[in-house]
């Protein structure tokens, strides 16, 4: 039994390390979900240890073959003078085979952004920079449950976590998508408990739908580690109401903004 300090923790930070990796495979997993499988020699020694890391892409611009990467100098990152940058996006290490020599990566197709865009016209032998992950947060395996919520943006960490947890954990997972074609399976050895809550046409991040969900849930007893992704806004909501009114234990409790309505840039810090 680990102690609670014990039982979610940070590991890390690690080396930046930048790697030109290519396309091995593109599967549609859904209308709106895009798996891109990626390899390479630059891959060795890559570590993924959490269902909660990131990694960032370095995108090609448009009419390159290739990303610019950077190095890493005393003062941070350092491009090449006069070299354009790419854009950065990031994204979850939805699987990683060290002995094939594979990293999946699982991407929502949403409008004009640039790593949606990417993946939706990726093709075998594309290029694409990666670097990270830059730490992880390492999560007990024996709280009595876990609480997961996210939309289609928090989905693959989801995914990830439900086939890392042990036999006999349970887990109680709700998950926002539009309609029932953009559900996938779910693999868990865990006890779960699964809603899928559709939106029937309502624009990503205008519902209450999982926040909603969380409120009418009765929680089991017993200690439980909470974890929600999706639209910074619905996050907040979710965050104060954990918190706040159930009085969940701060540490135990991890939701992220993964993206904001009307802001295509927006980023939340990961670390």
């Amino acid at each position: 039994m680990t102690t609670v300090a014990e039982r979610v923790f940070r590991r890390g930070p690690f080396p930046v390390v930048f790697r030109l990796l290519q396309v091995r495979r593109a599967t549609r997993l859904t209308p709106h979900m895009m798996r891109i499988t990626l390899g390479g020699e630059d891959l060795k020694g890559f570590h993924s240890d959490s269902a909660d890391d990131h990694v960032k892409l370095l995108i090609p611009n448009p009419g390159e073959l290739k990303p610019t990467l950077p190095t890493m100098g005393p003062r941070g990152v350092v491009f090449p003078e006069g070299a354009s940058r790419p854009a950065t996006r990031d994204y979850t290490p939805r699987r990683h085979d060290p002995v094939a020599g594979e990293l999946d990566l699982d991407f929502v197709l949403h409008g004009s952004g640039p790593g949606s865009t990417w993946a939706a016209n990726a093709k075998v032998g594309d290029f694409i920079g990666v670097a990270g992950p830059r730490g992880s947060l390492m999560v007990a395996d024996d709280f009595d449950w876990y609480l997961f919520a996210g939309d289609q943006s928090g989905l693959p960490s989801i995914a990830r976590r439900l086939e890392e947890l042990p036999e006999g954990a349970r887990a109680i997972v709700f998950l926002e998508v539009d309609d029932a074609s953009e559900e996938i399976p779910l693999q868990t050895r865990a006890n779960m408990e699964l809603k899928w809550l559709h939106r029937k046409g309502a624009e990503p991040g205008t519902t209450r739908l999982l926040e909603n969900a969380i409120r009418e849930l009765t929680f089991p007893p017993g200690d439980y580690f909470a974890w929600a992704a999706g639209e910074s806004r619905a996050m907040n909501a979710i965050r104060d109401h954990l918190v706040e009114e159930r009085r969940a234990h701060k540490p135990w409790v991890r939701v992220i903004g993964y993206w904001k309505r009307g802001i295509p840039d927006h980023e939340e810090p990961h670390d």
